[in-house]
């Protein structure tokens, strides 16, 4: 877990850096949350529809879920960002962007699961979901 949040950290950090900020909006941030959404939905539900939460998928789950994408989104920046441009006079901004955050965020994370639902569930006896 600690390694996939050092990582996802990182890779949050490198990408953030080299993101356009136009007009000042976080937008970099915002496409890093967009994208960890999707695939926290995405992992959570091919790992849940591969079998219970246990031994290889725990572990997965840990170290991507968790660890990675735990590391990779950050509700920190997202707070700080929107408090940024609420108390610098740009309220309309702050709000637009807080809430344009939560609602794509969420239909990113729905996306996300409707795309690991096409994961077939494994059978018993069966291997990655073949016979």
């Amino acid at each position: 877990m600690f390694l996939g949040g050092m990582v996802g950290t990182l890779v949050r950090f490198g990408l953030s850096e080299v993101l356009p900020a136009p007009s000042g909006l976080p937008f970099g941030i915002f496409l890093i949350n967009i994208a960890g959404a999707f695939a926290l939905g995405l992992l959570l539900e091919t790992l849940a529809r591969r079998g219970p939460d246990e031994g290889r998928r725990r572990a997965l789950r840990l170290l991507f879920g968790t660890g990675f994408l735990g590391g990779f989104t950050t509700y920190s920046a997202l707070a700080v960002d929107s408090a940024l441009l609420l108390g610098g006079g740009r309220a309309a901004a702050g709000l637009g962007y807080l809430g344009l955050s939560v609602v794509v965020g969420l239909g990113a994370t729905a996306l996300g699961i409707v795309a690991g639902s096409l994961v077939r569930r494994r059978s018993p006896g069966t291997r990655g979901g073949r016979p």
